[in-house]
This record gives structure tokens, C-alpha cells and sequence, in this order.
């Protein structure tokens, strides 16, 4: 199984929620960009998160050095995103890929995140609870239906809010992973916790 996980914006716990699936999965795991915080990347984090043995951690496709849009970080290393070096890691293994920021995050003038997404993938979106999110949401798995993919599940990010989950939902008829609490830390520990909470959903999919 190939899970793509991607949010509604930027920071609404994608890398979490990967480390989550990756634990669940014992899946390795792969983020073809990196745009910033090459000592504590994405990678360097789902590493420092997951406690199985299984798990391997690909190399990133593009690493670059300026925390912004991956367009614009590419510019100012002087190099341009091409979708024909974004080349899948090979492995037996479940693969968890993470994108960057929301699905129309621009690669370079032409393509973005969404076009990342392969047609065997299963796609997990990352919904987290703010003012305008319920859009975000609902924009963002148009998008990918109008894209011909199907959203395999979505996982909820922080603060409980029944009235926003229940109607994304029912709106969607998306399938619910489960919902990551907003919690102090998120160590091994909690993660293995998570993932043994979401295994059987996540097996589901």
C-alpha cells in the first residue's frame, strides 16, 4: 500500500500524522521535497517519532535550503523542480509519501503537489480545526476528486470540534482515520500509542 498524505494548508500536522501511519504500517516512508530545516528536516523528524525497526527513511528528491514555497525555494538555490526527477523509491515495503504544505503548493510555474499524486495511491487528508478549515477541507478533496484520485480517509488534527468533524464528513462520505489530540509532546511513545488506536482503519483503506 502507497499512502500520500497531505493537509488543507501548512502546519496542520502532516509530518505527525505521517509518523503516526509510518508506526502503524511499520511502512517507510518518503518526502520527495524539502524546502528548509535540512539539520531537522521532515525525514530527520519521522526518524526521532517511530520506535519499529522495520521502517526505512528515503532520501529526498529535492533538498532545498530556504523555508518557503518549494518554487521559490528552488529559485533561490538557483535550480528548478522537475517532475522526472521525483522518481518513487523502490521498496516491498508500505510507502508513506508526504507532501508539502496544501495540494496546490506550486513545484515550479506549471505543476504543484497535486500533480505528485499517482493514480494506486492512497490518499489521506490532514484536516486541523481553524477559521475558514471546513473550506480548506472541502476545497481540498474537490480537488482531488476533480483529479480523478479518490481521498482514502482523512485524519483530524488538534481540538476536538464535533460540529465541523460531522459535517466534513457527511458532506464527504470520507472514511475517519481518527482524530490526533492536541497534546503536550509527541514522543515515541505517544505515537505508538496513536498508531496502535489507527492500525485497523489505516489496514482498512
Amino acid at each position: 500500500m502507497k499512502i500520500f498524505v497531505t493537509g488543507i494548508s501548512t502546519d496542520v500536522g502532516k509530518t505527525i500524522s505521517s509518523a503516526i501511519i509510518v508506526e502503524a504500517l511499520e511502512a517507510d516512508y518518503w518526502k520527495p521535497i524539502q524546502a528548509g530545516d535540512l539539520d531537522n528536516s521532515d525525514s530527520h523528524k519521522i526518524k526521532s517519532k517511530i520506535s519499529n525497526k522495520k521502517t526505512k527513511v528515503f532520501e529526498n528528491s529535492y533538498k532545498l535550503n530556504t523555508p518557503a514555497s518549494p518554487h521559490l525555494a528552488a529559485e533561490i538555490d538557483g535550480i528548478r523542480i522537475t517532475l522526472n526527477q521525483i522518481a518513487e523509491p523502490e521498496t516491498n515495503n508500505h510507502l508513506v509519501i508526504e507532501g508539502a504544505g496544501g495540494i496546490f503548493v506550486p513545484l515550479n510555474e506549471t505543476d504543484t503537489i497535486i500533480d505528485l499524486i499517482k493514480p494506486n495511491y492512497k490518499v489521506i487528508v490532514v484536516s486541523r480545526h481553524y477559521l475558514g478549515s471546513i473550506n480548506h477541507t472541502l476545497l481540498t478533496v474537490e480537488a482531488i476528486r476533480n483529479r480523478g484520485f479518490e481521498v482514502a480517509g482523512i485524519l483530524f488534527s488538534g481540538n476536538e470540534n464535533k460540529s465541523t468533524e460531522s459535517l466534513i464528513l457527511n458532506k464527504t462520505g470520507i472514511k475517519l482515520i481518527g482524530r490526533i489530540e492536541e497534546e503536550p509532546y509527541f514522543d515515541q511513545n505517544v505515537i505508538r500509542e496513536y498508531a496502535d488506536l489507527f492500525r485497523d482503519n489505516l489496514l482498512g483503506l
